[in-house]
């Protein structure tokens, strides 16, 4: 099956689940309201998806391994920070916490501060290596998240109430406040992203021979980190941190389609991840009635399948 055949199979098997989540259950008495709640949500659904997708398999080019994406850079416990902090210094009920804009602002900033730091430690020396940087994140997205345990064991009931929404991934109650302000920043991102598809082909294959085909690494490395901070700030205010979907969606994305060029991969790894969100809410609310939620099922087989490609040695 060629690569064009199978990402429209995966663009009909989306809208198929689109039309399915919005159209069933709809009569001419309760459609206004249905598809008011309704298309927002798919809407959310399908921008967070897109969002991990890409900023996963950008990452993962930069970086020359399969099973890094942008998490191990602290970013979600870095949102996790910065929700807290705002309860901490604000209260639950303050604009910074109750006003969805205001909050996703403020989260937007602190993530995009984090990265221009990782980014001033990485480019201090001429010869730094990534590895360095990425083991700095993970050091720093466990200080975060330690930081977030401590205030969060010191807070008031009913501020860790308001703060609790935010902790968990959560696909049946989308933040849909947001869609309409994350769509356009994720046009532009992915826009980006697309722009840069043979800068990212030659990177891939590593990073002597990108240099040597006169790919600025540096300046690459930057602007796609900046992305996936962009990009990932906009998927976790939208549905809240999901450790595996990103390594899940990007790795079948590469085995499934066999294409070593970003123009395929970007837009083949989107529809898969918009897809596999889709179809999966919908059986989850559907077939299941609620009884077990998506990021659940999401990490379950995440997990087993970072576990298989640990086995199989395919981390490169």
């Amino acid at each position: 099956m060629q690569d064009k055949t199978k990402l429209l199979l995966l663009v009909v098997l989306s809208l198929v689940f689109m039309a399915l989540f919005i159209g069933i259950g709809l009569t001419a008495d309760n459609y206004q309201y249905f598809l008011s709640r309704r298309i927002p949500k798919v809407l959310a659904i399908i921008v967070a998806g897109i969002a991990i997708a890409q900023s996963s398999l950008a990452f993962q080019t930069i970086t020359h391994n399969r099973i890094l994406t942008p998490s191990i850079m602290g970013f979600d416990s870095l949102y996790m920070l910065t929700q807290v902090l705002i309860v901490i210094f604000f209260g639950g009920l303050s604009g910074f916490a109750m006003n969805h804009y205001l909050n996703f602002v403020v989260s937007v900033f602190a993530m995009l501060g984090f990265s221009t730091l990782l980014f001033a430690f990485y480019f201090r020396k001429e010869n730094s290596s990534l590895i360095m940087l990425l083991l700095l994140g993970v050091i720093l997205g466990q200080l975060f998240s330690n930081i977030s345990s401590f205030f969060i064991m010191l807070m008031d009931p009913n501020d860790f109430a308001s703060l609790q929404a935010n902790m968990f991934a959560s696909f049946n109650n989308v933040n849909v406040n947001l869609v309409y302000l994350a769509s356009p920043l994720l046009v532009v991102a992915a826009v980006f992203l697309f722009r840069m598809n043979r800068v990212l082909d030659v990177f891939w294959l590593d990073k002597d021979n990108a240099i040597s085909l006169g790919v600025d690494v540096r300046r690459t490395t930057r602007n796609i980190l900046l992305l996936s901070a962009v990009l990932i700030s906009i998927s976790t205010a939208l549905v809240g941190p999901i450790m595996f979907f990103g390594l899940l969606v990007t790795n079948l994305t590469r085995e499934w389609f066999k294409s070593y060029q970003h123009r395929v991969l970007l837009f083949a790894c989107s529809a898969m991840s918009v897809c596999a969100l889709l179809s999966g809410q919908w059986l989850v609310e559907k077939v299941f009635h609620f009884g077990t939620t998506l990021s659940v099922i999401i990490n379950f087989i995440g997990g087993i399948y970072f576990l298989s490609l640990l086995i199989r040695n395919k981390v490169v």
